[in-house]
């Protein structure tokens, strides 16, 4: 593999912008396999060398790749100039370089991957992959009583726009509203709630939970994020390929 500039390096792992990771390791803060390095153009080799900072070890990865449980009223955006963005719960330090992956609408919860490698969000985001998203929603209003079967068949909404076969589950009644799990296999604008309302319903809460077999961490509370592990990254880039080998 390539050698990279020391501050390049530690930029794409999150330690901060070029400018800052410069200072930092100028103030003799950083060691390349046990010897402090001073100078930001120092070169490195990712496959190789053992990167710390202040003691601690730095994990080499080519991107970065993190599961946020996204909270209600933060757009899934870089800039927005009327709301905060998803990125808004990451350290100024580390947003350089992120965006999401895919959309959730302003007011949706859960599962939202953040990343900067844009291989992988076209990957998972093409739709000729077909990668499964899934949903739990509290709806109000009476839904067709044949509405799984209308999901499963595919539906074409009142403005024309066909959606592909997807899956409609039941799950049962909470407070007054029907509780249900929907699979999609695309990603239209609003898609989950323009579906329900073509069977007689109304979400009034959504909430996404898994992409692909990845699923929403529970431990996760509302605003925040982990890092992905690398099983799970190489998981979604598999699942992905075989989803496109499949339709060839």
């Amino acid at each position: 593999m390539a050698k990279e500039r020391l501050d390049k390096a530690l930029a794409s792992v999150g330690c901060g912008s070029r400018k800052e990771v410069g200072f930092i390791i100028k103030s003799g803060r950083v060691c390349v396999n046990g010897q402090t390095v001073k100078d930001p153009s120092f070169r490195v080799t990712p496959s190789e060398d053992k990167l710390t900072l202040d003691s601690k070890d730095l994990r080499w990865r080519i991107g970065r790749y993190y599961m946020l449980n996204k909270p209600p009223d933060l757009v899934s955006a870089c800039v927005d100039n009327l709301h905060e963005t998803v990125l808004s719960v990451f350290p100024q330090s580390q947003r350089r370089g992120l965006f999401p992956v895919g959309r959730l609408d302003k007011n949706t919860e859960g599962l939202l991957i953040i990343t900067d490698d844009g291989g992988f969000c076209h990957a998972l985001m093409s739709p000729r992959r077909h990668v499964s998203k899934v949903y739990e929603a509290l709806v109000e209003g009476k839904l067709d009583l044949n509405a799984p079967e209308k999901f499963k068949k595919g539906l074409v909404l009142a403005d024309s726009t066909v959606c592909l076969p997807a899956e409609l589950v039941i799950l049962g009644e909470e407070n007054g509203l029907t509780r249900i799990k929907v699979t999609l296999h695309e990603g239209k604008h609003h898609q989950v709630k323009r579906m329900v309302a073509a069977v007689g319903g109304h979400v009034e809460y959504l909430k996404r939970i898994s992409v692909g077999s990845l699923k929403l961490d529970e431990t996760l509370k509302i605003g925040e994020y982990r890092e992905l592990t690398d099983d799970e990254v190489n998981m979604l880039k598999n699942e992905a390929k075989a989803n496109d080998t499949k339709k060839k």
